[in-house]
C-alpha cells in the first residue's frame, strides 16, 4: 500500500463528499412505518406546550442535537463556529466530530474549540472507541474533553467504516474492557454512538454493563459512511466492496426499540436519517429522549449561522405542533404517546 492520506485530508474529503455526492443509505429509517394517532380535541394549548428537557445536569430548550460531524480543518472550524453559535442562540445540544486529528496535531485543535461561541450549551467531545486498541488511553479521552470543555464524551463505534477504509483501524477485539475503564475514570459521562448502522440489543447490553451513561443509536436510513468511503476510494475493487454495503444496518426506528428493550432507564439519543421535527417526535414516542441531525445542519452551516438557527426553529416548531396534534403537553407525555405501526 502506498502513501495513506492524513487524518486532515480525510476530514476534508468527508465534508466535500457529504455536500456533493449522494451518500444516502439504500435503507429507510423505518420511521415512515409508524404513525401518531391524531387527536382532534387535544385538550392542550399550543403556546403552553413544553419542549424542555434535562440531560447531564443541563437544561435544553428543545430535544434537538446537532450531531457530531466535523473538525480538524479551517473549513470545519468555520462550520463548527456557526453550529455552536446557533446552538447557543436556541439552547440545544451539540457534538463535535472526531477529535483524533487534534490529538495527533494540536494545531488542528482550534477548529474544535467552540466554547467561546457557546458557553452554555450541552457539548459533547468525540473520540473513536477503536483508538483505545491503538495506543489511546483514558488520558487521551480526558484531553479531548478538556480541549473543548465538554459536558460528556462520545465514544463512536464505526467498525464497518473502518473495514472499508484502506487506512482503517479494524482491531475491535477486547475493546469493551477499555470502554469500561474510560467510563470509570474519565471526568464526564460517556455516550456510546454508532455512525449510521445502529445499535443492537446485544451491543446495547454490553455497553450499559460497561458503564456508558447514554446511547446514540445512529441507525441506518441517513448517511451511509460506506458510500462516503466509496467516493474516496481510488481502487475500483475496494470501491465495489464499499458499494455492496449501501443497504446495511439496523433502521433507526428499530434500533431505538432494541436499545429501549434492554436498557429502559438509559437515555437514548436517536439519530440516523432524521429529517424533521415529526421524525424526532416519533423517536421520542419510541423511547428516545432527543433526536440528532447532521446532514441538514452541515448544509445550513455552509451558508450562515442564521440559516442554522432558522432550521433549528423550524424543527422545534414541527415538534411542538406534533405534540399539539397528539395532545402531549410535555416531552414526558410524548414519550408515552402510542404509535401505530403499518
Amino acid at each position: 500500500m502506498d502513501h495513506l492520506p492524513s487524518t486532515e485530508s480525510r476530514k476534508s474529503d468527508h465534508i466535500r463528499i457529504n455536500l456533493e455526492e449522494d451518500v444516502r443509505s439504500a435503507l429507510t429509517t423505518g420511521l415512515e412505518r409508524f404513525f401518531f394517532i391524531h387527536e382532534a380535541l387535544p385538550e392542550v394549548n399550543l403556546e403552553e406546550i413544553d419542549l424542555h428537557l434535562e440531560l447531564f445536569g443541563k437544561t435544553l430548550n428543545a430535544p434537538i442535537l446537532i450531531s457530531s460531524m466535523t473538525g480538524g480543518t479551517e473549513k470545519a472550524g468555520l462550520i463548527n463556529q456557526r453550529l455552536a453559535e446557533a446552538a447557543q442562540a436556541t439552547g440545544i445540544a451539540m457534538g463535535v466530530g472526531s477529535q483524533r486529528v487534534a490529538l495527533e496535531n494540536p494545531q488542528a485543535g482550534a477548529s474544535f474549540q467552540i466554547r467561546q461561541f457557546a458557553p452554555d450549551i450541552l457539548l459533547f467531545a468525540n473520540i473513536g472507541a477503536v483508538q483505545l486498541n491503538y495506543g489511546y488511553a483514558v488520558e487521551h479521552c480526558q484531553r479531548a474533553v478538556d480541549m473543548i470543555q465538554a459536558d460528556a464524551l462520545i465514544l463512536h463505534l464505526n467498525s464497518l467504516q473502518e473495514a472499508i477504509q484502506p487506512e482503517g483501524d479494524t482491531r475491535f477485539a477486547g475493546l469493551l474492557g477499555k470502554i469500561e475503564q474510560v467510563c470509570k475514570q474519565v471526568s464526564v459521562p460517556v455516550i456510546a454512538k454508532e455512525v449510521g448502522w445502529g445499535i443492537s440489543e446485544r451491543t446495547a447490553r454490553m455497553l450499559v454493563d460497561a458503564g456508558v451513561s447514554a446511547i446514540d443509536v445512529a441507525g441506518a436510513g441517513g448517511t451511509s459512511w460506506s458510500q462516503v468511503e466509496m467516493y474516496r476510494i481510488q481502487d475500483e475493487r475496494r470501491a465495489r466492496i464499499a458499494a455492496a454495503f449501501r443497504n446495511w444496518g439496523i433502521p433507526t426506528a428499530y434500533s431505538i426499540q432494541m436499545v429501549k428493550k434492554v436498557a429502559p432507564h438509559v437515555p437514548i439519543i436517536a439519530s440516523g436519517g432524521l429529517k424533521t421535527g415529526v421524525d424526532i417526535a416519533k423517536c421520542i414516542a419510541l423511547g428516545a429522549c432527543m433526536g440528532g441531525m447532521a446532514g441538514q445542519f452541515l448544509k445550513a452551516a455552509t451558508q450562515s449561522t442564521e440559516a442554522v438557527i432558522e432550521l433549528i426553529e423550524e424543527t422545534r416548531e414541527e415538534i411542538r405542533i406534533t405534540m399539539f396534534g397528539v395532545g402531549a403537553a410535555n416531552l414526558k407525555a410524548l414519550s408515552s404517546t402510542p404509535l401505530i405501526e403499518y
